[in-house]
């Protein structure tokens, strides 16, 4: 029985992008939230199913960190996160966040990653 749930799930990195505002812990916070919010109903996330989420940000953002708004916020206690400063590139976005999330789905779902605001322009194919 374990070796036919382990068959049927799959381990899947999805990417996602925002922009925030500004850099502000208000600013930075609805930016987080509105990514995450997307992030789970674009795949019907079961938040159980996240495993870790890395963040990165520009080094513009530095008003507080990504992780504790969506720890305090979504109450993910057994998700592994990290928190990055993305690296610089002159005419790259400002007020930038991205995430990757590992999460388990079951085999063959099709995955949408969330590009939002500003950060849509960074993938065209997934907005």
């Amino acid at each position: 029985m374990i070796k036919n749930y382990f068959e049927s799930q799959n381990v899947t990195a999805i990417r996602g992008a925002t922009t925030s505002s500004g850099n502000t812990l208000k600013e930075i916070e609805n930016s987080v939230v509105e990514l995450i919010d997307e992030l789970i109903s674009r795949n019907s996330l079961d938040p159980k199913k996240i495993l870790s989420i890395t963040f990165t940000v520009t080094r513009d953002l530095d008003a507080c960190f990504p992780a504790s708004i969506v720890r305090k916020r979504f109450g993910f206690d057994s998700v592994a996160f990290l928190d990055c400063q993305q690296m610089y590139l002159p005419n790259d976005l400002n007020f930038c966040i991205r995430l990757m999330a590992l999460v388990t789905l079951p085999t063959g779902c099709s995955i949408n990653h969330p590009y939002l605001r500003g950060a849509s322009n960074l993938r065209n194919d997934r907005s």
